[in-house]
Order: C-alpha cells, then structure tokens, then sequence
C-alpha cells in the first residue's frame, strides 16, 4: 500500500513540475502570481481559519496539529472558479478549474505526526491590454510556482503542541507582451521566462484545554520566516506580422538577462477559538505578511508599490450529532466562515482588497471517519476606480479526507 501511494505521489509531481494556470485574474501580473489558498477545503470553508485541529482531518497550515492524528489520512482536492470581471466600460465572464493539494498525514507514535504532499503555491493566468494614443500593448501571463511539504508535529506536553514544516518550492512563470503601432502591420513581441525556485519553512505552535465540563479554548499561531526565491530568466525578442487571423512570427532573438534572487516576505498568524468538542466550535484569525518590501520581477511598472498585507478570518462548525449511528444526516458536519483580506498591493493609488463568505458540509462515507467535504464561496477582488478591475467570483470546491489504519494487527480464522 505505502509503495503504491509513494509511486502515485511522485508521478503527481512530475505531472505538475510545470504550474498549473489556476486563475485568470489580472492581479497575478504583479509580483510572482496571486497567492493560493494553503489549507484543506475544511479550512477554507470556515473562512480558512486554521486554529481547530482535529484527529481525523490534516492541518497544512499549522503543522503542531499533526500531534493530534490517530489515523492515517489521505487527503485530495480540486475546485472550480468562476469570474465576472468588471470596469467601468466593460464586462467579462471567465473560469477555471483547478488542483488545489494531494496531502498524507500519518501518525508516528502517541503524540507524534508527520504529514507530505503537495500543492499550488502561487499562479498566474492573466491578459491586460494597454491602449495608448498611437499603440497597443497585449499583456500575457501564465504558470506559477508548486510547494512539495514535509511536516512533523509532536505533543510537548498535554494540550501544547508544536510543529514544522519544510517546504520545496519550484515553477515557471512566462510572461509575454506585444506591442503594435496604428497602420502599420508589423509589431514587437517579448518574452519572459522565469524558473523560480526555493526552500522555505513554518514554524506553528497550539494550545488546547477545557475551560469548563463542556466549553474547550484553542489556541494557535504560525511564522513563516523570510524566504530567498533564485530566478533563472531568459528573454526573447522579436518581429511579428499582425493580420486578422493572428500574429505571425517573423523572426526573434535571444537576450542576455541576469539571473535574479529575491526574498518572500515573512508571515504572522495568530488564532483563538471556543468550542464543545465534537458538537461546534467558533475561531478567529489574524495574519500579518511583510509585503512592503516586495517588488514585481518582470517588469517595472510606475503607480504600483506593495505595502503590508492583513488577513482577518472568522468560522466555525456545528454537528448536530457526531454520535447518532442511525441518522446519517446528524453527523454532517456544517461550516461556515468570512474573510477579509488586505493583499498590500496598491495600484494608481487604490489598494486591492478581497472579501469571501463560505459555506460547506462534511459528509460521512463509508470507512471509519473518513468524508466528502462541499464547499462554496462568493466573494469580491479589486475596484473599479482609477480605471482598475473588480472582481466577483464564486467558487466551488470539493475534497476527499480518507481515514485507515496500517499498522493493524489482522487475524485469520
């Protein structure tokens, strides 16, 4: 069994080495992408908030809640984005469906567990065009970068626990620009490449005690420290014919660009949360992420400047029954959760903010523990002032948490 699932997770990763384009919004031309959500589908619909760690379901976003495992967990998920994308002169729809992780959680020991797997860490998929006076500029983006984890988390003592993960990031971001001049039927094309890759660390701690016979507090924080990202660029430049079926390639040459390293910001995130265990819980988070210091990699844009970003979560959960062996329905598990978050990417003086609402259930099948998780959420991205975009989007999205034991003892008649 452990074979198999190690071939299948290796031919996963050799399946993705080149990113996925998990979005089409025009806010992943800045810096290497839009950031992608890193945490299950459980997580994500209630607000994403990361504080709860239970024995049966994975936490990607806090490796202390490892220690709580008690089966082995395999954990998959995919989603589906619709866009409506807005100005002030113009209105589009777009989609695009996603991999969202593939992740392993195994207990070790009493105490103790580690957890792999792998995951989308930024994408990009964006198409702006710029109209000047006299020319035209076609903007084109796709890719992103891909995060391998290795994850341990062991108890210190009761309800303290502590965890890390290491985490291999690596992609290909290309960029592309076409610029055409009124009249004439020639134009430039230019190219970017980028191989991106680097290796970053989180840190997590939790807290978990009963504050009285039925009412449990959590709580949790996570720091990722600075990250340092080497770049291996290469551009091409050329001429193309523009006619009504297309641009044609009339001929191009490589440039001699420098290879680039630069540094990820660090992130603070902080939780706390109130629940009755197995019936209901209640969390907030707060997250802070060093962003001021970031710069877009490609081109150099004027009007744009990164400041710190925010994130403010709230959800939770409620379960009817987790004890009713005959009435499915009781054991569903029911989510809920908001969103706010500050990107820190301001552009022509207005700051690009998010804000979700999501909803989801957890719904048992057949072995021990294990469910299918439903989410949804509506949300909006962007401003159309200052001639920027906004962004309604809904998403949908489904995961697969399987319990098992391996290392049961099994006994032949």
């Amino acid at each position: 069994m452990l074979k198999r699932i190690l071939v299948g997770f290796f031919i996963l990763i050799s399946s993705i080495s080149v990113a996925q384009e998990g979005t089409t919004s025009p806010y992943s031309f800045y810096g290497i992408g839009s950031l992608n959500f890193r945490g299950t589908a459980e997580n994500r619909t209630m607000g994403g908030i990361s504080v709860h760690s239970d024995s049966i379901h994975l936490n990607l976003q806090n490796p202390a809640g490892l220690s709580e495992l008690r089966l082995v967990n395999y954990s998959i998920s995919a989603s589906h984005e619709r866009d409506t994308e807005k100005t002030d002169n113009e209105t589009q729809k777009l989609q695009t469906t996603s991999f969202d992780y593939l992740a392993i959680g195994i207990p070790i020991a009493k105490g103790v567990g580690a957890s792999f797997g792998v995951l989308p860490y930024t994408s990009v998929g964006y198409s702006i065009l710029d109209e000047g006076d006299d020319s035209t500029t076609q903007y084109n983006g796709e890719g992103g970068l891909n995060r391998v984890f290795l994850a341990l988390g062991t108890k210190i003592f009761k309800g303290f626990s502590i965890g890390v993960d290491a985490d291999y990031n690596f992609g290909r971001i290309e960029n592309t620009s076409v610029t055409t001049i009124a009249d004439i039927e020639r134009g430039t094309q230019e190219t970017n490449r980028s191989n991106v890759s680097g290796l970053s660390l989180n840190f997590g701690a939790q807290y978990r005690t009963m504050v009285s016979e039925n009412l449990e507090f959590s709580g949790s924080i996570t720091y990722t420290p600075e990250t340092n990202f080497t770049s291996e660029n290469s551009r091409t430049i050329g001429t193309i014919f523009v006619s009504n079926t297309g641009n044609i390639p009339i001929d191009s040459r490589d440039v001699d660009v420098e290879d680039s390293e630069f540094t990820f910001p660090s992130q603070f995130t902080v939780g706390l949360g109130i629940g009755k265990p197995k019936k209901w819980f209640v969390g907030a988070e707060y997250t802070d992420q060093k962003t001021s210091n970031f710069s877009n990699q490609t081109f150099e844009i004027e009007n744009v400047t990164f400041n710190d970003a925010a994130k403010y979560r709230l959800g939770g959960f409620y379960i009817p029954n987790y004890n009713a062996i005959g009435n499915y329905w009781k054991r569903v598990v029911y989510r809920a959760g908001v969103r706010f978050e500050e990107s820190g990417l301001n552009i022509n003086g207005e700051d690009i903010n998010e804000f979700g609402i999501s909803f989801g259930v957890g719904v048992p099948v057949g072995r021990i523990f294990s469910n299918i998780n439903l989410g949804l959420e509506v949300g909006r991205r962007g401003t159309k002032n200052a001639g920027l975009v906004q962004e309604n989007f809904f998403n949908a999205f489904l995961s697969l948490s399987l319990n098992d034991r391996w290392f049961e003892k099994r006994y032949y008649d």
